[in-house]
């Protein structure tokens, strides 16, 4: 049976409550949970799927990537702890779902893509569905995007195999990071990275996850990666 997106929200919200012991909260942001009420996932899915569009679960989209699972997607961007007028960068555009909720939460959004085909469709996903404070490239995640850094927060949705030390230079003193790393098919961990006013970093392991490896472009085998 096809769910609606108020049945998306209440599964998102008991899992929060299942997961407060690892999560260090019983509720997530207000703000957070209004932008994915208001964000149509339906058109972020790929046609075939769209009865599965508020599964709390994630859905393939091609190339080898996922649209994430909509609770991560809350409780990556409660993590951010975002402000109205903050910028921030994501790593991973994807479908350009989390894109999208980011969009509702701050002034602006820098999203990098590797895959040229995934980049240019969430671009045109964004002019249909008028989000108008994002700007889009095509690049490797883990040079982050400097040009347009410091960033108030940084979130990567794909696992990196380490913390990217640029993203770390472009993050903002009282900026957040959420990442997850770790290996394909091994253990993966969300973290949360904080960096205080004095440049100093704070990391919390924040529970375990499953997630698509963010590819660097870097790597000359990086081409057989993302097809």
């Amino acid at each position: 049976m096809k769910k609606s997106i108020q049945q998306l929200i209440q599964d998102i919200e008991s899992e929060v409550r299942y997961t407060h012991s690892y999560i260090g909260k019983n509720k997530l942001d207000e703000r957070v949970m209004e932008a994915l009420a208001k964000v149509p996932r339906e058109q972020f899915v790929p046609e075939h799927l769209q009865n599965h569009a508020f599964d709390n679960g994630p859905l393939p989209i091609g190339h080898g990537q996922t649209i994430s699972q909509p609770y991560i997607v809350a409780l990556m961007s409660d993590l951010l702890a975002l402000k109205p007028e903050h910028k921030v960068l994501e790593i991973g555009t994807g479908s350009g779902y989390q894109t999208a909720v980011l969009s509702l939460l701050c002034e602006e959004v820098f999203t990098v893509e590797l895959i040229d085909e995934l980049s240019k469709h969430a671009q045109v996903k964004f002019q249909k569905l008028q989000y108008k404070n994002i700007l889009s490239r095509i690049g490797n995640g883990y040079q982050g995007w400097p040009e347009h850094a410091p960033y108030d927060g940084i979130i990567v949705t794909a696992a990196a195999t380490h913390v990217p030390t640029a993203l770390i230079d472009q993050l903002k003193p009282g900026g957040n990071l959420v990442l997850p790393v770790g290996m394909p098919n091994f253990h993966q961990e969300l973290m949360l990275i904080e960096k205080n006013s004095d440049g100093e970093l704070e990391t919390r392991n924040i529970l375990g996850v499953a997630f698509v490896p963010l590819v660097n472009a870097d790597n000359p085998d990086y081409s057989q990666l993302i097809h």
